[in-house]
């Protein structure tokens, strides 16, 4: 006999460790039959070494296992590649941490080697974490493929791509702004960039115009806009948030439909402090209808700039270095006081100057967005340097053309939107990164400057010979590569290129990807463009399913900070791996998942449904038969169950292999709920409990064959509950052949769908359903069993009377059941399955009390409903509220309105008795 509950702590351990032993993980033999059609590979977004289970990785993963377990007992070969990336800057800031946390020296006195050393130390001892958190989640990749992005098979696909684009022409050294960390000495990517809303302001600063130029400047307008009232000026004035980069100012540009510049574009302004005499230039980046319209540019300093500074070939001077300290070494003209200030010194230098000297015209208080490193916290710089660039444009043709043409596609397809967005915009990538942890670019320099890119030093000192008559010392790169890189050669590198290997002709391309829709842009476009390049134009993967971002109950996003965060790993431990995976799939399909522990609670509460259904069968002796065949049930209630078993396999299948998992996990929802245990195991009930021992026999076997099919099909999205029940269940009845996880997938015909059953259960479940609404609208006592009448009802509907009078009378806690031509007084009517029904309530409930109750009721739905709609009328209100409390509104009312509606109709019945 089963336990009297599920024990998720201490079964979940035991049932994965025989998993990872049953050797099911990995992919099953080929066999000489198999086509493309017969393997399914999808390839593990790889989580950060450095990271912890959060519940995006929750999210993501649940999807992707669902997929390899049901593609698994479909009987396909399956392949779902595990690893992790090497995340350059946050797992060489764990370690300088932890360095210096122990009290040892720094980074740099330390060494590069020594240091690299410290690093690889650090992951033997802590860099598997993550891993054996995805397997408390139930995760069923191929631990036995594990990769990690700087193992040495994928060191050497790295260098080979490398060289290859190069040869290509399309990796190569440029000069160009990036968002540099002064923290860490860095390039950093935009994803790594985050935006944080600071006080701050605008530093009016007022440029003389060299050459003794003037103008008229507008001063007053009328009513349409037109001026009326001029000054003469013999400056014009920009406005700053950053007044420490005026000193790198090699411009000042106006909108060219400006009228009050016109005239002086071509002229020049005279650069306070370094006297730098920079033109006037007009550019549409300059917005006439901002502050005064013309802007300062600073080429080597913003990434607007740089942009106008190209197009009106304007220099670029650097006037920062590596640490974000002011240098002249590009500009000489600075003065030597600000040599070596740091940026934020140099701010109030400047401003306090500018006020002294009478060209600072107005400080204008604001809050506005600063870019900030996402791991250093600190503000990040753009700033111009040497680094090595891929020609995105070019590889993105080839990427942007696969979907278009449907050789891959978007789950939801909306998010194909934002792919070509930004593939058609593409810049180019800055591959290089100032950090000591990752890939070294493969790329030496000689003694004159050369540049030799090679797979090995070997091959780089060949290059060397035919420009020096003898070997010279070559010096490598420095810089290692943009940590997305690597991730961009994953579904291949995985699976062992460059050489060609069984798995990348058995695997690739993948299946499916599942991801997150913020990296879109940063991995999955990458992936498309390395992947078309180097696999003979084969797109990475078939279809791309986009999951949702996972915030709280409010739809506020998850912080720490907030206090809002939902830890999955204290979800696990306290509610078990299931019902956080049954969340995870029943809510993903939405954009925004809406999440709160209660939630969770209540799928954990299914789960124990499903386990008590189980026991209750159990009980009442239903086992597994050998030969049983479903085909031949007779009794009504095992052929409807049949069918809507079969139905509800469809619509499992349907969603999981349409990548709706929220559609999959609402139908297993409502089967095994609604259908088999709300409804199937009452009406089977009293044949349990009766004399016929051949319905017993049947209904017992067919409980005991529905609750195995059902466990296959729930199994996919809750493993180990589904899995403990398939052993404990199996001890009883014919020997299993092994695993649950290793079963095939129930595929049912299409002859199990009984129509006469259907109808004939149909009409007895919407009966027995309008009795307790009906109850439950009134007010009946669940003591009270008021007498229940059919007003002269049809042939059909007195023979479906008479078989289920029983179940009537017991489901629908009636007193008597009967026929009559006319309702009888002091009864409430509701139809039926086309039958007038009765239900006489007369001195059953306190008619004046329950009129009261319900009119009570209404009147405060009334209020609510006013209360709301008062909201939701005020403009202010929807304009200014946060999206989620306007929708949370909403809801609100449709809820209020629907209850108010139920109540006057219990009301209506009410008054006519």
């Amino acid at each position: 006999m089963l336990e009297k509950t599920f024990d998720p702590k201490a079964a979940e351990p035991r049932i994965y460790a025989q998993w990872e032993d049953s050797g099911l993980f990995a992919p099953r033999a080929a066999k000489p039959t198999d086509g493309a059609a017969d393997a399914y590979s999808i390839v593990i977004p790889p989580p950060n070494v450095t990271g912890s289970l959060h519940i995006g990785h929750a999210l993501n993963n649940t999807l992707q296992d669902i997929l390899a377990r049901y593609h698994r007992m479909k009987g396909k070969a399956v392949l779902w590649l595990p690893g992790t990336d090497h995340a350059g800057i946050a797992t060489q800031m764990v370690v300088e941490r932890k360095l210096a946390a122990e009290g040892n020296i720094g980074r740099r006195d330390l060494g590069r080697d020594a240091f690299i050393e410290k690093v690889w130390e650090w992951k033997a001892e802590s860099g598997g974490t993550i891993v054996r958190q995805l397997r408390r989640l139930g995760s069923s990749c191929d631990w036995s493929r594990e990769r990690f992005t700087l193992d040495e098979g994928l060191n050497a696909a790295v260098r080979k791509v490398f060289v290859q684009l190069h040869k290509d022409g399309l990796i190569y050294r440029d000069k160009r702004l990036v968002n540099w960390d002064p923290h860490f000495q860095t390039a950093i990517s935009d994803l790594e960039v985050e935006q944080k809303e600071v006080d701050g302001a605008y530093w009016h600063f007022a440029y003389r115009l060299s050459d003794g130029v003037t103008y008229q400047h507008p001063v007053a307008f009328d009513e349409d806009g037109k001026a009326t009232e001029f000054e003469t000026r013999h400056f014009i004035v920009v406005a700053t948030t950053r007044p420490e980069t005026m000193l790198g100012d090699t411009g000042v540009a106006v909108h060219p439909e400006d009228e009050r510049y016109k005239g002086l574009v071509g002229r020049f302004v005279t650069l306070p402090i370094t006297g730098r005499r920079i033109p006037i230039v007009a550019d549409d980046y300059a917005d006439p209808t901002k502050g005064s319209g013309a802007v300062k540019i600073t080429p080597a300093h913003d990434f607007n700039d740089f942009g106008v500074g190209k197009r009106a070939g304007l220099e670029a001077l650097n006037v920062m270095d590596a640490f974000g300290r002011i240098t002249a070494a590009d500009t000489p003209d600075v003065p030597a006081e600000y040599e070596g200030m740091d940026r934020f010194a140099a701010r109030k230098a400047i401003v306090a100057r500018a006020e002294e000297e009478g060209w600072l015209r107005e400080i204008e208080k604001t809050r506005h967005m600063v870019p900030h490193g996402d791991r250093s916290g600190v503000v990040i710089e753009p700033w111009m340097t040497d680094q090595w660039y891929v020609d995105a444009k070019v590889m993105a043709q080839p990427a942007l053309k696969a979907v278009e043409d449907g050789a891959t596609v978007f789950e939801p397809k909306s998010y194909e939107k934002i792919y070509f967005e930004w593939l058609r915009n593409i810049e180019p990538w800055c591959i290089s990164r100032q950090l000591w942890w990752g890939h070294r670019i493969p790329a030496w320099y000689g003694p004159n400057g050369e540049i030799y890119v090679a797979e090995t030093e070997e091959d780089a000192r060949e290059q060397a010979l035919s420009d020096y008559d003898s070997e010279v010392v070559l010096t490598q790169d420095e810089d290692v590569l943009d940590t997305w890189f690597s991730s961009a050669l994953w579904p291949f590198s995985t699976m062992g290129w460059p050489e060609k290997t069984e798995d990348l002709e058995r695997f690739y391309p993948t299946s499916d990807l599942v991801t997150a829709a913020d990296i879109i842009f940063f991995w999955v476009a990458r992936m498309m463009m390395m992947g078309i390049h180097f696999m003979d134009g084969e797109v990475p993967f078939k279809r791309v399913i986009i999951n949702g971002l996972v915030r709280d109950e409010k739809g506020q996003k998850m912080s720490k900070s907030k206090g809002n965060v939902i830890d999955p790993l204290n979800i696990i431990d306290e509610l078990g791996a299931d019902p956080l995976r049954f969340t995870m799939a029943i809510l993903s399909g939405t954009r925004d998942i809406k999440l709160s522990k209660q939630r969770i609670e209540g799928y954990r509460n299914f789960g124990t449904k499903l386990w008590n259904a189980a026991r209750f069968s159990q009980m009442n002796e239903a086992r597994r038969v050998e030969g049983f065949d479903p085909a031949t049930v007779q009794q009504t209630i095992n052929r409807w169950i049949r069918g809507e078993l079969t139905k509800a396999e469809r619509q499992v299948s349907d969603a999981i292999e349409g990548g709706r998992f929220d559609d999959a996990a609402g139908a297993l929802y409502r089967f095994i709920w609604n259908v088999f245990c709300d409804w199937y195991l009452e009406l089977a009930k009293p044949v349990f409990n009766g004399a016929d021992e051949a319905a017993k026999a049947e209904t017992r076997a067919m409980t005991a064959w529905t609750i195995d099919q059902t466990l296959k099909l729930l199994h996919p999205v809750m493993p180990y509950i589904t899995e403990e029940l398939w052993a404990e269940l199996g001890k009883e009845g014919p020997a299993r052949n092994g695993l649950l996880m290793g079963e095939t997938w129930p595929v049912l015909p299409d002859a199990f769908v009984d129509a006469s059953a259907e109808a004939e259960i149909g009409w007895l479940v919407d009966l027995i359903g309008e009795i307790r609404a009906l109850r439950a609208e009134m007010n009946v006592p669940p003591s009270a069993k008021p007498p229940l009448a059919f007003v002269a009802p049809d042939a059909a509907t007195g023979e479906r009377i008479a078989r289920h009078r029983d179940l009537i009378l017991t489901l629908g806690r009636v007193s008597e059941l009967a026929v009559a031509e006319a309702a009888p007084a002091g009864a409430v009517t509701f139809v039926s399955g086309g039958a007038t029904v009765a239900l006489s309530l007369a001195g059953i409930i306190d008619l004046a009390a329950e009129r009261a109750r319900l009119e009570k009721e209404i009147a405060a739905f009334d209020s609510d409903i006013g209360h709301v709609n008062k909201k939701l009328g005020n403009p202010n209100f929807v304009s200014r509220a946060a999206p989620e409390v306007v929708d949370e509104q909403r809801a609100k009312l449709a809820e209020a309105e629907e209850g108010k509606a139920r109540l006057q109709a219990a009301l209506k019945r009410l008054e006519s008795l």
